[in-house]
């Protein structure tokens, strides 16, 4: 299966994902939803993929990506729609549970096979384009989001982005060899083993840790920032413009992430990374001027868009053999607890104290994740 066909099912995906979170956000403000709401509902993005992401894994490694790609695309899609025909906080809380239900599927999949393709030679430039098309989603879809909020209002953007994961669908229905993208097991290797295993694999945790930080980081920002923004009076579009700005910087940094990796190390170049993202997470809740702002965000996703990337790469590659996909739900059930716990309490204090408290937690946590990353 051609990388390059698995990126565009990627951009088609990651495209509607990242709208669907502006869209949550502001729909909910609109609605008449306080902090505390919108916590609850950044939370249910969370919940199950916490709770489904290592049977999701587990799933990948045993009957292949294709089918789970298939049903997390059409789940999403379905997600999608129902803030359309149901526009209240109810059905947007249902939206976001829906969404991330399916998308936990789709994704540990397509993950794990971007770790299969090629050889070991070729897996640190893998990851490096599936971090790239990444961003290139991150990119347009709050600019889809915001704009399309401007000029179409927000059930209608929610209607329109619904048909990007049909197309990744059709992609994948019209590619059969992508079946075949599953690790080959030993007799021994296909009963698996205890998730404690992985656990007690020390480089494997420390990675793990790390990327739960470096996730949780970004995630959060997609969802507080637009609150903020509204707080200090930016319009959609220009809440949309600087949320582009981070992903153009994760797209840049990704472009020379493979030559930085080679001359450093990857635990080096991790950690300077969530340095600079918490320098930048202190900064932002001080500055009103969108220009500023975007500037701010521009380093952020320096920071966060080399991150993901690395700890996704050295996480299958200290995977046990034929168990990478439980490594990366593992992975993802780290990320999405911190998730469901981080808004709810923000959220609550958020309704209290505003938004800054949130940047300012990232801030530490940012820099606890580079500690974690620095010991050997």
């Amino acid at each position: 299966m051609s990388i390059y066909v698995v990126l565009l099912i990627i951009l088609c995906n990651m495209t509607c994902w990242r709208a669907s979170k502006v869209l949550a956000t502001l729909f909910a403000i609109e609605l008449g939803a306080t902090q505390f709401h919108i916590g609850i509902l950044v939370a249910l993005y969370s919940l199950f993929p916490m709770l489904l992401a290592l049977y999701a894994g587990k799933l990948s490694d045993r009957l292949g990506v294709r089918l789970p790609m298939i049903a997390g695309s059409i789940g999403l899609s379905v997600g999608l729609t129902l803030p359309y025909f149901l526009p209240s906080i109810g059905a947007l809380y249902a939206s976001a549970a829906l969404i991330g239900g399916s998308h936990v599927f789709y994704n540990v999949s397509v993950q794990n096979l971007v770790g299969m393709l090629g050889g070991p030679e070729s897996r640190t430039r893998n990851f490096s384009n599936y971090g790239l098309i990444m961003s290139t989603g991150s990119f347009f879809g709050p600019l889809i989001a915001g704009f399309s909020i401007d000029h179409f209002g927000h059930a209608s953007s929610y209607l329109y982005i619904a048909g990007a994961p049909l197309i990744s669908v059709m992609i994948i229905l019209g590619a059969r060899r992508l079946g075949l993208g599953r690790a080959k097991k030993n007799a021994e290797e296909e009963h698996g083993g205890h998730v404690r295993e992985l656990l007690n694999n020390k480089p494997l945790r420390r990675t793990l840790l790390t990327g739960a930080v470096v996730l949780t980081g970004t995630d959060l920002f997609q969802f507080y920032m637009p609150i903020y923004g509204h707080s200090v009076g930016l319009t959609a579009s220009a809440i949309g413009v600087v949320l582009a700005m981070f992903a153009a910087a994760s797209f840049v940094v990704r472009l020379v992430m493979p030559a930085l990796v080679k001359r450093w190390g990857a635990d080096l170049v991790l950690t300077a990374s969530l340095s600079i993202g918490a320098i930048s997470y202190l900064a932002f809740p001080w500055i009103a001027d969108p220009r500023l702002l975007s500037t701010i965000a521009f380093f952020l996703g320096l920071s966060m868009g080399c991150g993901q990337p690395l700890t996704l790469m050295l996480i299958y590659d200290r995977a046990p053999r034929g168990r990478s996909g439980e490594a990366i739900g593992l992975r993802m059930t780290l990320n999405n607890f911190t998730h469901i716990v981080m808004p709810l309490f923000f959220g609550s204090l958020g309704t209290a104290f505003g938004v800054a408290p949130v940047f300012v937690a990232n801030a530490f946590m940012l820099a606890g994740g580079g500690w974690i990353s620095h010991r050997k």
